[in-house]
């Protein structure tokens, strides 16, 4: 019902007519007469419709994934195999999947990281430095007999530092599979395979997370930053981590709207920290809140005082 002229399909009866293609049966047709000249043709087209006016919309036809370079292989190559040809039967065609076992690897615990940064709600920006921290580490093999998902973890915490925004290791062990002890050993261990370091945390590298997710209005947040900075200027809280003098500072500067536990389950901080860290600030009440600090009839040093 048809004659071929080398590559192209033509109506035998009308060879020079245009053919038009019926996408849905998949059928070539005559346009001067209607003969189905080819039948069962591919559609190369997309799979699925677009519903939108943007003429520049993308099309999403089936095109793989994009290539992630931090893979040996950038993406999962195939390899077709022909096999059946040995029994006699005709030849079968299977499609096989070639990763390796370092790849596998990256590919988990780059898995593993998106996963507990999106549950902290983490900027991309930050998965892919923390993805390219672990890619550095696991090709160094400076880290062997390390669990893969503690050093994935330690990865993400180095790059919300590095990239101004820390969480704090309770923050990141309440998202991940291992301990707050083996986070930080992994730390340390990257830090030196690496040669790399990470700027200090501050109090107010916190400050504004921990009033926000306390409730707490600006002006107590303008407060207790002011008493952090100056409790570390003065050094009133030696050997005190930022995370607990930040916590301190909140609890002085909101008087009696939160309690220490409030305030510790926030900040990731055992509240009998704070009662210590807060009684070194408040023999030094009047050198550390700001000069135009109103406090109320019961203040909270006068709660712990009584």
């Amino acid at each position: 019902m048809m004659t071929s002229r080398g590559a192209k399909v033509a109506c035998r009866e009308h060879p020079d007519s245009p053919l038009i293609e019926d996408y849905r049966a998949g059928d070539m047709i005559c346009q001067a007469c209607g003969l189905v000249v080819g039948d069962r043709v591919i559609d190369v087209g997309s799979e699925w419709r677009t519903f939108t006016n943007e003429k520049a919309a993308a099309d999403p036809s089936r095109v793989g994934a994009a290539e992630n370079p931090l893979l040996d292989g950038h993406d999962l190559s195939t390899i077709i195999a022909r096999t059946g040809m040995e029994s006699g039967e005709g030849p079968k065609y299977h499609n096989r999947k070639n990763i390796s076992s370092s790849d596998r690897t990256l590919m988990n615990s780059f898995r593993e990281i998106s996963n507990m940064a999106d549950r902290i709600n983490l900027t991309k920006t930050i998965q892919d430095r923390a993805n390219a921290l672990f890619k550095q580490v696991h090709d160094g093999k400076g880290l062997r007999g390390r669990s893969n998902d503690a050093i994935a973890s330690a990865c993400l915490y180095i790059a919300c530092r590095q990239e101004g925004v820390p969480r704090t290791f309770k923050e990141i062990c309440a998202v991940s599979k291992v301990s707050k002890k083996e986070i930080g050993r992994c730390f340390k261990l990257i830090l030196k395979a690496l040669e790399t370091n990470v700027e200090l945390i501050t109090t107010g590298d916190f400050m504004s997370r921990f009033c926000s997710n306390l409730g707490l209005p600006s002006k107590v947040q303008k407060a207790a930053t002011h008493i952090a900075r100056r409790a570390v200027d003065l050094d009133v809280v030696p050997g005190r981590s930022p995370i607990s003098v930040a916590a301190a500072a909140i609890y002085m500067a909101c008087q009696e709207s939160k309690t220490p536990k409030e305030i510790g389950d926030v900040a990731g901080v055992a509240e009998i920290t704070i009662r210590q860290s807060f009684k070194l600030m408040k023999a030094r009440e009047k050198d550390l809140l700001p000069l135009d600090f109103q406090p109320g009839e019961t203040t909270t040093t006068e709660k712990l005082s009584s």
